[in-house]
């Protein structure tokens, strides 16, 4: 079936994990993505493991599913020559180097608008292009501290957290494609490409909603609450016999259900329990109550009752777990790709779902500079002599 992006040429020059996962998505909703790489070293995430499959990194395959590798040595002219030709013909360009590294390679952003009137250029950084922290390097785990995520993340008592996944970078990642979509409509409107300037920390701050609305709303900083709600309770992760559980209670109707459940009715006519806001108020009380009632039952009686009340919670599943969660396996969120070198590998699958012109996995990762001749071909027209001639001079 025909893709949402079939047709799109994607020059991917970006490495680790922001600019990756949004080409990623590009390519499994059909764009040819073409990832340019270093020779020899090629992204940085080549090198991230263990583990490795057959010297392959599965980091670097977690992301890198649906393109294809092109290798140029950007140190050689005749390299850049050859990029300059690529972006000429390409639809999309997609960067994640610190601010003023594309304008060191001879390519900016005005001057590839000037090589290539639709181009869309995202550039993807940790601060964004412009304000008094534009120069600084930005890795996720910088941007989780400085975007304020990981004040809110951990004990209360204890350190700060980031994340267990890299959302910073995800986020981001997300946020590039939804930006190049974007960009892609007001092309069909315009006919001209544009530049996105997409900053992680920016991402970070979008994502901070509720909790920056109780700043604006206090002058007061949220802080770490472990796995309670700061405005809704119950509404946390509590422990059982023999694991743990999440339960959201999302109104008052929902807080009298949990109570005949759990064969406590008269939690929901104490005066310090009966709304959300009370609730709130009196959380310590209210967690000394169900806390030792929780523990006991085992996490799988705790599920089964909520639910037959009609109550949302949940395990606490390992990444293990939930990876061969028949749920997980019906929606196709696991797939297997055949890798030249680490054979069968199994990727996540694509989770946005469309009727009619659904995403795929379509390639495996690829190894390091598989394409080049073919994309050279493919894209420049150019002869396999010339290709070698190229190969030869070491530009590729």
């Amino acid at each position: 079936m025909p893709k949402p992006l079939d047709g799109v040429k994607v020059l991917d020059m970006t490495r680790v994990l922001a600019g990756p996962y949004c080409t990623m998505m590009l390519g499994d909703m059909g764009a040819d993505v073409v990832k340019i790489e270093r020779p020899e070293a090629g992204d940085d995430t080549r090198g991230y493991g263990p583990p490795f499959v057959n010297g392959e990194s599965a980091y670097f395959m977690s992301i890198n599913r649906s393109k294809r590798s092109l290798t140029l040595n950007l140190k050689h002219p005749e390299a850049l020559k050859t990029l300059q030709r690529l972006i000429e013909t390409a639809d999309v360009l997609v960067e994640n180097f610190r601010p003023g590294t594309m304008e060191s390679f001879g390519f900016g952003y005005e001057t590839v608008q000037q090589l290539n009137p639709r181009l869309i250029f995202c550039s993807i950084s940790g601060f964004g292009h412009t304000g008094p922290k534009s120069d600084l390097p930005g890795y996720d785990l910088i941007i989780q501290g400085e975007g304020g995520v990981a004040s809110l993340t951990g004990d209360p008592n204890g350190p700060p957290y980031k994340v267990g996944s890299s959302q910073a970078d995800i986020v981001a990642g997300m946020m590039a494609f939804q930006g190049i979509l974007l960009a892609l409509l007001a092309r069909n409107q315009s006919g001209c490409g544009q530049k996105i300037d997409l900053s992680m920390l920016d991402c970070q701050v979008a994502m901070l909603t509720y909790q920056a609305g109780i700043y604006f709303a206090t002058g007061q900083s949220p802080t770490r609450m472990g796995n309670q709600h700061p405005t809704i309770t119950p509404y946390e992760t509590y422990r059982c016999q023999d694991g743990y559980i999440n339960v959201a209670c999302g109104n008052d109707g929902m807080w009298r259900a949990i109570c005949k459940a759990a064969g406590h009715d008269s939690w929901a006519n104490d005066e310090r329990f009966r709304t959300n806001a009370e609730r709130v108020q009196n959380r310590r009380a209210l967690s000394s109550l169900m806390e030792p009632v929780m523990l006991e039952k085992t996490t799988q009686e705790w599920i089964e009752l909520l639910l037959a009340a009609g109550l949302p919670c949940g395990k606490i599943q390992s990444v293990g777990e939930i990876c061969e969660d028949p749920q997980i396996i019906a929606r196709d969120m696991v797939v297997t790709v055949e890798h030249p070198k680490a054979g069968a590998v199994r990727v996540t699958g694509v989770p946005v779902k469309l009727s009619d012109t659904p995403g795929a996995v379509t390639l495996p990762p690829p190894l390091l500079g598989e394409h080049t001749a073919q994309v050279l071909t493919e894209w420049l027209q150019m002869s396999a002599a010339a290709v070698d001639r190229l190969q030869q001079a070491g530009a590729l």
